[in-house]
């Protein structure tokens, strides 16, 4: 028997639960599939949230052939061979068919280039589904080609719909006695992910060997403590166990974070995913306190890159063993955060005069770089003069967090400035 989650999965728009944004009454997509005039689009968005579902019911509504590809397992010559298959379906009045890659975001750049003269020329129409920001993962041309839609995760009354819809509706679940007395531990373990939900509720109702079966927060959690091997298999946990491999790193045990590591590769975790996530890290929660952890962490991205597993688990666990032991500081991530809070404020704020570009004889005559000090020109290469807009003169973005390699930058900016910026 097909398992919950493809039994329920929806056939149309009305069956389809959450994405309002894109799917509700008005929305562009389902503009885009009641005009019938399909584009080519990446869905981003987390597992389980409807994206190739989505995919589905765009095909089946405009009576298009459907061809999928999985980025894990398909090559260059798979991707050849749809769109031959395309080609030959191609008559005067018939739409192009619909190629769905699933995690598309795996695919190389040799296999995104052998997309793009089939989706330029409109012989497939491309729906590419990612859990991955696609500016980082997909080629520009192909990019540049589709629409970016992003899914959200699904929210409680999604859950709650969801719930009823399989409790009242599924052949299976609805011939059997089902009582819900609480949710709140069902839906925080789903985390927006339908399918997560549905298989948590099939192990909850599998579980059971009386005639009744209750769904309460104490039984969810005891079953799934039960089932948990089966439960982490199919990588339901993949953001729950990101979370604790970089909270890990955060919070300096080394251990922590070399056990999180072995369960992403034992999962078979992308990579350049867990790594790229020590980049972030390395800049978020070290930053300034030894900025030496950046530059190995993207040692660490380019080294994965071309050495592959099972070596590059060696590289992974030496960044995130040495990101954990390293000094924490996160006063550029709040420097920069406190800044764009400003912009967004205050707007677009003129540039001093003294601090503009002047290429032309009239923006001299204007003023422009008049009475700009070049700093080089003056002892210790330094000369106090105002770099901020008038409205903004005095303020504090970057505070020197406490530690060792940020007391000397503290220092410098009180002995500089003399009191103009709090430090």
């Amino acid at each position: 028997m097909q398992p919950l989650a493809e039994r329920l999965r929806p056939k149309n728009l009305n069956e389809y639960i959450g994405q309002q944004h894109l799917v509700g009454q008005g929305a562009v997509l389902r503009n885009m599939i009641e005009t019938g005039r399909i584009q080519s689009i990446i869905l981003w968005g987390p597992p389980g949230v409807g994206k190739t579902t989505l995919a589905k019911i765009i095909a089946h509504s405009g009576k298009r052939a459907f061809f999928t590809l999985s980025a894990i397992n398909s090559g260059v010559k798979d991707v050849r061979d749809v769109i031959d298959k395309a080609k030959k379906q191609q008559f005067f009045d018939t739409p192009a068919p619909i190629l769905f890659i699933d995690e598309i975001h795996r695919f190389s750049k040799s296999q995104q280039d052998s997309l793009l003269g089939a989706v330029e020329q409109g012989i497939v129409v491309l729906i590419g589904a990612t859990t991955e920001n696609p500016s980082f993962e997909v080629i520009s041309p192909l990019l540049s080609r589709c629409g970016v839609y992003v899914l959200k995760p699904l929210e409680v009354n999604d859950l709650e719909t969801l719930l009823n819809r399989a409790i009242t509706q599924d052949e299976v679940l609805k011939t059997k006695n089902i009582k819900v007395e609480s949710t709140n531990a069902l839906f925080r373990q789903s985390g927006g992910d339908a399918r997560k939900l549905l298989n948590i509720l099939d192990i909850v109702v599998n579980a059971e060997t009386s005639e009744q079966t209750i769904i309460n927060d104490d039984i969810v959690m005891h079953r799934l403590q039960q089932n948990m091997a089966m439960y982490d298999k199919n990588g339901e946990m993949h953001y729950d166990i990101i979370s604790a491999f970089i909270k890990s790193i955060r919070g300096s045990d080394a251990n922590a974070a070399v056990y999180w590591l072995a369960r992403l590769l034992s999962g078979g975790e992308d990579l350049k995913f867990i790594a790229r996530r020590m980049v972030i890290s390395a800049a978020e929660d070290i930053g300034l306190a030894n900025p030496n952890a950046l530059l190995l962490a993207n040692a660490c991205f380019s080294a994965v890159n071309v050495i592959g597993y099972p070596e590059a688990r060696i590289i992974l666990s030496e960044t995130a063993v040495y990101l954990a032991n390293s000094p924490k500081s996160n006063s550029a991530y709040n420097a920069i955060n406190s800044a764009m809070e400003i912009v967004n404020q205050t707007g677009d704020l003129p540039v001093p005069l003294h601090l503009r570009n002047a290429p032309t004889k009239l923006m001299k005559q204007l003023g422009y770089g008049a009475d700009y000090k070049y700093s080089h020109d003056y002892p210790g290469h330094f000369v106090e003069q105002e770099f901020m807009p008038d409205a903004l003169s005095g303020t504090s973005f970057y505070i020197p967090a406490d530690n060792v390699a940020e007391a000397k930058a503290k220092d410098t900016i009180q002995r500089l400035w003399k009191g103009k910026y709090k430090s």
